[in-house]
This record gives C-alpha cells, sequence and structure tokens, in this order.
C-alpha cells in the first residue's frame, strides 16, 4: 500500500492559496498517512487546538496538501 504526506500549512492571508506552500507558510505540520482520505482527516482542528491555531480566520488560514511519500520537496533554508 502507498504511503502520503499530509501537510498541513498555516499561511497569512496576504499570500495566495496558490502562493501557500512549506517555503511561504509561518508554520507547517506534516505527517505521513496511509491513505488519501486521512490527509483530510482531523487536520484543521489539531490545528485549531493549538497555538498555531490562534489567528486562523483573523490573520492565516489553513491549507491542506496531500502527495505520496515518494514527492517530498526540498526546503528552501
Amino acid at each position: 500500500m502507498a504511503s502520503f504526506v499530509a501537510v498541513v500549512l498555516v499561511c497569512l492571508k496576504s499570500v495566495s492559496p496558490d502562493a501557500c506552500n512549506e517555503a511561504t507558510a509561518v508554520d507547517y505540520i506534516s505527517n505521513t498517512v496511509p491513505n488519501e482520505m486521512r490527509c483530510l482527516t482531523g487536520w484543521q482542528e489539531t490545528v485549531a487546538g493549538s497555538s498555531l491555531g490562534n489567528n486562523l480566520g483573523t490573520l492565516t488560514y489553513v491549507k491542506t496538501i496531500c502527495r505520496p511519500a515518494a514527492e517530498r520537496p526540498p526546503l528552501d533554508n
């Protein structure tokens, strides 16, 4: 069974959804999950219940990405 990477990005509202990615997000959470459905389940609640959710809806928004595990992009540091 193929695994996927679920990435939940917290981006500033000034960043367009198309431009919201790991490099432009103010923070993000990622985890390997067994299938695409698990990419979408529970993450918003996790973010909202953490310190990452403090400004959700006012200054920030959440974007979820799901990709095959082999496609983890390198981060620009």
